[in-house]
């Protein structure tokens, strides 16, 4: 049997830990034993991980002052993770989204001959195509989960591998509505013809600061025009107080319900939902459900992307259909009367116009059959393809 690698990965916020068990799955199926270190979250804890810094150390939003109040913090754990790195020297690392650190520290280690793969390809065909140099110069291989990446990473000299997206494989073709229902009925008195709008506002700090007040003062006038509406929130564990906090202010304390975790669960059981941008949308629409896509963020970093969008989409259902197939209010557009009637709109589709509903559905899922792969097994073959050419 081939001798398992000495494998570091660095993983980046929750989306990047759920991406990097998944991985590590499909490197563990090949080599018994791996052992694996860096920067990590639960999900790899759980298989079996040695996480020197939790992956939450690298949740930042935005461009300005959320980053700059923690640089010097986020500067150090880089520096004190290459050096260590560069000592132990492992036979391959692997980033895991968070380019912002990963690229700078895979190519300190490139450079330094220890083989590097980035997995997640960031969205240079979206905004800040100026990083296509810097992925260049930092990554052996680059692990695609969207199918047209490796083809515009090739245009450059970037060897790169469509390895499919983990959550189409993870996240049922048809949800099981019903058995989603009868999961959170304990917990919520939820029944079968319950209407449900769950609300998603984010699973960073920041964006609880910066979004969730808007979204609960939507979901306030939500509820006036819909008072036997269920209302759910997944939170993060470490969010959870400050979210329930947010419903309070907005009058909701007693409406709105916030579960820890379940995300998907709440996804699986809900007639809409109205979420941040992010993997959470994405996320939602393997769930097959409709969707309003809000997102605030400091004016600063607002204006500082703005100049590097590239497409007019932001949300990634939208950016993948390339169409606004569903709503998307963003910064200034995300106010409370907006949000809130476009979630109504949805709401109202399902009791009126059910064709609307079937030909997001339809979209939905062809966008989730040209995004289902084998991609633990697909990405461990290309990674002991690097590891083979070291």
């Amino acid at each position: 049997m081939e001798a398992a690698p000495q494998v570091a990965m660095v993983a980046g916020e929750t989306s990047g830990d759920l991406l990097a068990g998944l991985l590590l799955d499909g490197m563990q199926a090949k080599w018994p034993g791996l052992a694996s270190r860096g920067i990590g979250g639960p999900q790899m804890a759980q298989r079996g991980f040695d996480a020197w810094w939790p992956s939450d150390k690298l949740a930042v939003h935005g461009y300005s002052m959320e980053v700059l109040r923690r640089l010097r913090e986020l500067l150090r754990i880089r520096k004190n993770l290459r050096d260590r790195l560069l000592t132990e020297r492992p036979d391959v690392f692997i980033g895991v989204d968070a380019p912002d650190f990963n690229l700078g520290l895979e190519a300190d280690l490139r450079a330094a001959g220890i083989k590097t793969v980035h997995f997640v390809c960031p969205s240079v065909w979206a905004w800040r195509a100026d990083r296509v140099e810097k992925i260049r110069r930092s990554a052996d291989h680059v692990l695609c989960i969207f199918p047209f990446e490796p083809e515009l990473l090739a245009r450059h000299g970037i060897a790169a591998t469509y390895v499919g997206h983990p959550l189409a494989s993870v996240i049922p073709m048809v949800p099981d509505r019903a058995a989603a229902r009868a999961q959170l009925q304990l917990q919520l008195q939820l029944q079968d013809d319950d209407e449900v709008l769950a609300i998603l506002p984010g699973s960073r700090s920041s964006e609880i600061q910066y979004i969730a007040p808007a979204f609960f003062q939507a979901a306030a006038l939500v509820h006036q025009a819909r008072p036997a509406l269920k209302m759910i929130v997944p939170a993060v564990p470490l969010l959870r107080d400050r979210i329930v906090q947010a419903a309070a202010a907005c009058g909701l304390g007693d409406v709105v319900r916030v579960v820890a975790g379940q995300s998907h669960t709440v996804l699986a059981a809900c007639d809409a939902t109205l979420i941040a941008s992010g993997t959470a949308t994405l996320e939602a629409a393997l769930f097959k459900r409709p969707m309003v896509i809000g997102y605030h963020m400091h004016p600063i970093s607002w204006w500082l992307m703005r100049r590097k969008q590239l497409q007019p989409w932001v949300g990634l259902p939208n950016i993948l259909c390339r169409d606004f197939v569903v709503p998307e209010l963003i910064q200034d557009a995300a106010t409370p009367q907006a949000l809130a009637d476009a979630c109504l709109a949805w709401l109202d589709a399902r009791r009126h116009n059910p064709g609307k509903i079937e030909a997001l559905e339809q979209r939905f899922t062809a966008l989730h059959v040209s995004l289902q792969r084998n991609t633990s097994q697909l990405a461990a073959d290309a990674i002991q393809k690097i590891i083979a050419h070291a």
